[in-house]
């Protein structure tokens, strides 16, 4: 456990001081904090294009780095259930592409540009559940500050004190 709060602490605290100073911006300067969460909001989505991306050679990881967590094909579905892996796979890509594509809408609609804002609380809320659906199908402690985003995304659209609309 200690290693891996070695590990994941920085990154923590790194994205948990973006989240504050992004919701600081939106409260204080909306115009700047509406730019800077929709590269959030892109960058989210983003980031789950590495489950298709190629794994890395581990014989070229350093000494003690935690294994790769972007492979579908190492779900717990598959190793610990028996799951076929090609359907692991399967989902897992559409959830790839699910994720991506509504999150670049939802960027799109925090920017008003060809998204209507209207929209923003459900595109957020469905980037948020087919980013955790992924990150549960695939989990690993490493996949930990990707739900703790999801979890951050749905409370901004849920209960959080901006929109679009009203910003």
């Amino acid at each position: 456990m200690v290693k891996l709060i070695r590990q994941l602490g920085p990154l923590a605290i790194v994205t948990a001081a973006a989240g504050a100073v992004t919701l600081w911006l939106l409260q204080e300067n909306p115009s700047v904090g509406r730019w800077v969460l929709a590269v959030l909001l892109f960058a989210h989505g983003w980031v789950h294009l590495m489950f298709v991306f190629p794994k890395p050679d581990p014989a070229k990881a350093k000494p003690g780095s935690p294994p790769w967590p972007f492979d579908l094909a190492t779900s717990w579905l598959v190793t610990r259930r028996g799951m076929a892996s090609g359907a692991v796979v399967g989902v897992g890509r559409a959830l790839v592409a699910f994720t991506f594509a509504v999150s670049m809408l939802a960027a799109l609609a925090t920017l008003g540009w060809l998204v209507p804002g209207g929209w923003w609380e459900g595109l957020v809320l469905a980037s948020a559940g087919g980013s955790a659906l992924l990150l549960l199908l695939c989990f690993t402690p490493t996949l930990l500050i990707g739900l703790a985003i999801d979890v951050a995304l749905a409370w901004l659209a849920l209960a959080g004190p901006w929109s679009p609309v009203a910003g």
